[in-house]
């Protein structure tokens, strides 16, 4: 190969710029040429292309976001538009792609690759939810964004005798919540994947305000229900003053945490260099420290489960 491209797709993850930098910077390092493509999937099909050279991606290491945007795309939908994706490519002489995103983003690259187009998937997503990966880009920064904002939370809350409900992102996932509700040490989680006893909840909720616990933080995440939901259905809070809290899109903005940066950077510069020696329909993992490569499928055919460790945490320590 002699010249590749990089998209980014779906919601947007601090780290992606720097998983743009490491294919840059990795194609100029084996002297082959990169090029950006602008809007994702519907930038593809409409030959949107800009050259990534190493001047290009200076100074985007830190930034959040993506440099080269990221939309929705109805058209790559259909076949005839994955048709006109694949000749834009051949017309621009791009030999590879390597697609960052979630798992629809994937589903998009399996498309390129079933017609021929070799292409590598880059996990990129605050949910953390592909299997395949310990983590993804964006979930660290997320996680941090978020503890950052709890615990100001707990600061006010203790002074004034409040039961938090912290709402935050997990449309279909827990990975986010979990880990936040740990970290903060708050004293509930509620997740997609487990069932929750309103009852239950009011009963311990009680039981925290007869141990004279001036504080409670209950951490939610937006897939199960609102916020404010919650609350209504919260009909005995024990004793405490309810109030909500939802942290919403500031969770994805932000410069990378120094985790997601390397994370970005190996799957980035890995990704590039397992498309010149003829890796295709696969995405780049981070298993035990380690770079690997697994279908694009198990994206969505494996459910990634929350880890019963944590989970138990959450009990034990509250």
């Amino acid at each position: 190969m002699k010249r590749i491209a990089v998209l980014t797709s779906g919601g947007d993850a601090p780290g992606m710029n720097a998983a743009i930098r490491a294919v840059s910077r990795t194609c100029d390092f084996n002297e082959k040429e990169c090029l950006g493509v602008t809007r994702g999937y519907e930038g593809l099909i409409d030959g949107d292309f800009i050259p990534l050279n190493r001047a290009a991606v200076g100074g985007i290491l830190h930034k959040g976001g993506t440099m080269l945007k990221t939309a929705r795309s109805s058209r790559f939908k259909t076949e005839e538009g994955v048709q006109e994706a694949k000749q834009q490519m051949q017309a621009a002489g791009i030999e590879g792609l390597v697609v960052v995103g979630g798992d629809g983003s994937f589903r998009g690259a399996k498309e390129l690759h079933d017609v021929g187009v070799p292409t590598i998937g880059v996990p990129a997503t605050i949910d953390n939810d592909i299997a395949g990966t310990d983590e993804t880009i964006g979930f660290d920064t997320a996680v941090n964004t978020a503890l950052e904002a709890v615990r100001r939370l707990r600061d006010t809350a203790s002074s004034h005798d409040r039961l938090f409900i912290v709402e935050v992102m997990g449309r279909n996932a827990g990975f986010l919540p979990l880990e936040v509700a740990v970290a903060t040490g708050a004293e509930y989680v509620v997740v997609p994947e487990l069932p929750l006893s309103i009852g239950n909840l009011c009963h311990k909720l009680r039981i925290s305000h007869e141990n004279k616990k001036s504080h409670t933080l209950i951490i939610l995440a937006e897939g199960v229900m609102t916020a404010n939901e919650m609350k209504d259905k919260l009909q005995d809070t024990g004793g405490y003053d309810a109030r909500v809290t939802v942290l919403g899109h500031i969770q994805r903005g932000g410069s990378p945490t120094s985790f997601d940066s390397v994370l970005a950077s190996r799957m980035g510069a890995y990704a590039a260099e397992s498309l010149f020696v003829g890796k295709s329909g696969v995405m780049v993992g981070n298993v035990s420290g380690r770079m690997t490569l697994s279908d694009l499928e198990r994206a969505w055919l494996e459910q990634k489960t929350l880890s019963p460790e944590l989970l138990g945490l959450i009990e034990k320590l509250n």
